[in-house]
């Protein structure tokens, strides 16, 4: 066969294909045996963005002379030349800004153990919608039913452990996993995790253990630019083994025999990943299709959540300290006013610490010496109380919200407020307190509680005089 004329014939970028077909199944070598003016030219002219390893086109080469060894092209190939199918993908490689709408297509007659198809590549500079939803049927009807859960829902992670649960028993897995990946403070968290509980496996946080998000930082090398990682057999996981070793024997170590690790992004945003362990190797191609589908719809809805989260955040955290903010603090208030708080149908006890000192400290040593100050009075509180119940209520002021505790109970507490706080140089409160059994009157106990800690700070200036300028009252 004239594999250049066959090229030749196809006006989009198109190459010919060799594949080694092995004894037994599974493939050798796969080369690029020639292409047609415009495949050529995406290598030695590339556009801005999809440059190969090279830009000198040499027929017959291994197709790695261009690209990583990628496990999903090796397949495409593989079940296009050697299984003699026609396959279609629309895909975003993470090597590349851009998105490749791909055609393989198989040839006939085989050369011995050597195979061969047609690979043709349009290349798009944003992704089209209408090509991203060109699946089949029976995956765009589970693609939708995702969609309609995201959409439908009000309770985000709820519905994320159900979609979790979906995809595994989509793919005939034994577990599914979905993970976000915060890296600034280099954390894992857990989203969903769906497993067949007769295998008796561990908690995802249990088997990775304090190395979670170091385990996981390394996997975006080991897909090496690809769009995902899918593993179907022994040879393919000797790749993991080369490439990720410490990883491959915790695999190995767990009886992982196959894996499909997705990543979720937004944009170029790295959210977390999604992956499926031990599922039927005959079900990869259609696997891929639906977390390919489903992933891009995921990572729009998880950043949305997580975008959420930090607004959140910024609305309800006091950003020097890490406590909550006076913002949050009314909001508790009322909503035990309201009765909607968790814990209304218990007291409440509310504790006034107001920080000594601090205007003499900005005054004399500068802002930045107050700020210092103020985070260690954080410190000193969030030894001794939950950092959900405390409050930053003003400049020096903070106050803590209680449920379920009596007078003596924030009496001890006081105690071991100005035991720890001995330990700074400077950090010392004033401190008042109250309790009120109906939690729907704790601004009765905000009254009497900042009444005591007055009370307190006098004490305190008749002690230090000097400080007195410091009293705002």
């Amino acid at each position: 066969m004239n594999f250049q004329n066959v090229a030749d014939c196809i006006s989009a970028m198109t190459c010919i294909v060799s594949v080694e077909k092995l004894e037994g199944g599974g493939h050798g070598t796969i080369r690029i045996v020639t292409g047609n003016k415009a495949y050529i030219d995406s290598i030695e002219h590339p556009m801005d963005g999809v440059a190969m390893l090279t830009d000198k086109f040499v027929p017959n080469c291994e197709y790695t002379t261009y690209l990583p060894k990628d496990l999903n092209f090796e397949d495409f190939c593989y079940r296009s030349a050697v299984e003699k199918k026609c396959l279609h993908s629309y895909v975003h490689p993470d090597r590349f800004d851009v998105w490749f709408n791909m055609t393989f297509m198989p040839l006939w007659p085989d050369d011995g153990n050597i195979c061969y198809c047609t690979y043709s590549m349009e290349i798009n500079q944003e992704a089209d919608a209408a090509r991203m939803s060109n699946i089949s049927s029976d995956i765009a009807a589970a693609v939708l039913e995702t969609c309609i859960m995201l959409r439908g829902t009000t309770n985000f992670i709820k519905t994320i452990g159900d979609i979790v649960g979906f995809v595994r028993s989509l793919c005939k897995g034994d577990r599914c996993c979905l993970i976000t990946m915060d890296h600034v403070e280099k954390t894992v968290t857990v989203l969903g995790d769906d497993f067949d509980e007769s295998l008796g496996v561990r908690e995802v946080e249990e088997a990775f253990g304090d190395r979670f998000y170091e385990i996981a930082s390394t996997w975006e090398d080991t897909i090496s630019g690809s769009n995902c990682l899918i593993v179907k057999d022994q040879q393919e996981m000797e790749v993991v083994k080369e490439r990720n070793p410490g990883w491959y024997e915790s695999l190995v170590a767990a009886g992982v025999k196959t894996i499909v690790l997705f990543p979720l992004k937004y944009r170029l945003e790295l959210l977390g990943y999604m992956w499926v362990i031990n599922f039927e190797s005959s079900e990869a191609p259609r696997l891929k299709e639906a977390l390919e589908a489903a992933s891009f719809i995921l990572s729009s809805e998880i950043y949305n959540y997580l975008l959420l989260g930090r607004l959140k955040t910024l609305s309800s955290k006091d950003m020097l300290t890490g406590v909550q903010n006076r913002n949050e603090m009314n909001n508790m208030v009322d909503s035990y006013v309201n009765g909607t708080a968790e814990y209304s149908d218990k007291s409440v006890g509310i504790i006034f610490a107001d920080l000594n000192g601090l205007k003499a400290i900005n005054d004399n040593e500068g802002h930045v010496a107050g700020d210092e100050m103020l985070k260690d009075a954080a410190a000193v509180l969030a030894e001794v109380f939950d950092e959900d119940n405390i409050y930053r209520a003003g400049g020096d002021e903070f106050t803590i919200i209680a449920p379920g505790v009596t007078e003596n109970d924030l009496a001890v507490k006081i105690d071991e407020v100005r035991t720890i706080a001995e330990k700074y140089e400077d950090v010392s409160f004033a401190m008042g307190y109250a309790v009120v059994e109906n939690s729907a009157e704790i601004r009765t106990a905000l009254r009497k509680a900042d009444e005591r800690m007055y009370v307190d700070k006098e004490a305190y200036y008749e002690k230090h005089p000097d400080k007195r300028r410091d009293a705002t009252r």
